[in-house]
């Protein structure tokens, strides 16, 4: 037998090191769970049923509550406002399995009066619980933030293409386009651009009730097209339900506070401005009146201060003018209007002296004792002084009604219109329009 040295190859060692160099292991082996594992549920895009192997899909949402109450005597308070029903079924499935129901949910006992075994027992699952409160609002964070994510992405985007639902004219760029685009041309809103999130998607769907011949907003079916048209057009239905809440999660306010919808949301806000007027205003300071002189450019917080002011300084007594001339309300605001209309022309409204400016004409009405008498009614008793001469003049809304003085004038100027309808063809006969019509007829030769 030939001798080998330490280093010298054995036939027996050449196998061994062949079969280490290509079947060693150098990390530790799992064996595969179980089919029921915690990793193969939560990997399976289905929802679990929190206590057994039952599966449904997501869509099937009230499937599986229904199974859970039936099956197992669970029911989960307010489900509908669980941010993500998958993620909150596993949550709980987890926890079950590491502690008994009853440290997490109300037993409720139905029957209790009687026999015990015809007695059930329902464990209620809520946000009572101060752990499913904090993970509704988890969930309810996460899925916020990914709305907002979403909605940013659209707001900037510009690879935008589509298609209005009224012309069939497209449009590329921002969807913003044709959002506001099928606003003004069809007066159909769904709301501000920046206001909806998953806009392609929620066009989809829209698109498609229409094209199943269905108005978005009673959502009654039609035979054709054309009838559907013209129902949303002359029934204003060219607007979507609100009280559909298939549309709810194509709007951000649905996600913004947690538990609550956008009606919700919306009549806590009409609850606050109520509560609002209902609060205390007696420390409230109002701004003062500022009403301006109508000759100069004194002001005066109060209507008083003023009157006292014009007549002291200009000889023009404005609530002995109005009780003389019995000046209703209506004709102080011509009155002023009048006055401050002379004024800016720099014209004696009564000798109708024009001057190069407001000082010479101030100058002239109170040496000559202009300022102090109005000229007759006529001149300025006209409806076009009904327009401010000056749009923001505080004055003509501090004027007050002549209660006391009724002239004969004035009462034989006041309109009364007869409200007495019960011969209507004796009305007609008698109208002042008929004789109007009657005269211009005359004229013509026609009546």
């Amino acid at each position: 037998m030939t001798s080998r040295g330490p280093f010298q190859s054995h036939p027996f060692c050449d196998s061994v090191k062949f079969h280490f160099s290509t079947e060693c292991i150098l990390e530790p082996l799992s064996l595969p769970e179980s089919p029921g594992g915690v990793d193969a549920v939560e990997s399976s895009p289905d929802v679990p049923c929190i206590f057994c192997e039952e599966c449904y899909v997501l869509a099937e949402q009230n499937q599986l509550l229904k199974h859970m109450i039936i099956e197992h005597k669970l029911v989960i308070a307010d489900v509908k406002l669980v941010a993500d029903f998958r993620s909150y079924i596993l949550y709980w499935k987890r926890r079950f399995a590491e502690q008994p129901i009853t440290d997490f949910c109300s037993v409720i006992r139905t029957n209790s009066k009687a026999p015990l075994e015809e007695q059930d027992n329902y464990f209620l699952l809520c946000d009572v619980l101060p752990e499913d409160r904090l993970l509704r609002e988890e969930l309810q964070q996460k899925r916020l933030r990914k709305i907002l994510e979403q909605q940013q992405q659209e707001r900037y985007d510009t690879s935008f293409h589509g298609m209005c639902m009224f012309c069939d004219q497209e449009f590329t760029g921002n969807r913003a386009v044709l959002l506001n685009h099928m606003a003004r041309e069809h007066a159909f809103n769904i709301g501000l651009p920046d206001n909806i999130v998953n806009c392609y998607e929620f066009l989809a769907v829209l698109q498609g009730k229409l094209d199943n011949l269905q108005c978005l907003y009673c959502e009654k079916i039609f035979r054709d097209k054309n009838t559907l048209k013209d129902h949303m057009r002359k029934k204003q239905h060219r607007r979507i339900n609100a009280k559909n809440k298939e549309y709810d999660k194509f709007y951000i306010i649905n996600y913004l506070e947690f538990g609550k919808s956008w009606e919700e949301v919306q009549s806590e806000d009409d609850r606050e401005l109520l509560d609002n007027l209902e609060e205390d205003w007696s420390d409230w300071e109002e701004h003062p009146v500022c009403a301006v002189c109508l000759f100069c450019e004194q002001q005066a917080d109060t209507t008083e201060k003023l009157y006292l002011h014009m007549q002291k300084s200009h000889g023009f007594h404005f609530p002995k003018i109005k009780s003389e001339h019995g000046l209703n309300f209506y004709q102080q605001v011509k009155l002023v209007n009048f006055i401050r209309r002379e004024i800016h022309h720099c014209r004696c409204y009564n000798c109708q002296e024009k001057f190069q400016s407001k000082g010479g004409l101030i100058s002239h009405m109170e040496e000559t004792k202009h300022i102090a008498f109005l000229p007759a009614r006529s001149t300025w008793d006209q409806p076009q002084y009904y327009f401010p001469t000056y749009e923001n003049d505080t004055l003509l809304c501090t004027l007050s009604d002549s209660e006391d003085v009724i002239t004969e004038d004035q009462s034989e100027e006041v309109p009364v219109v007869s409200e007495d309808i019960s011969s209507l063809k004796a009305l007609k006969q008698n109208s002042v329009l008929n004789q109007l019509l009657c005269k211009e007829n005359k004229s013509q030769g026609k009546c």
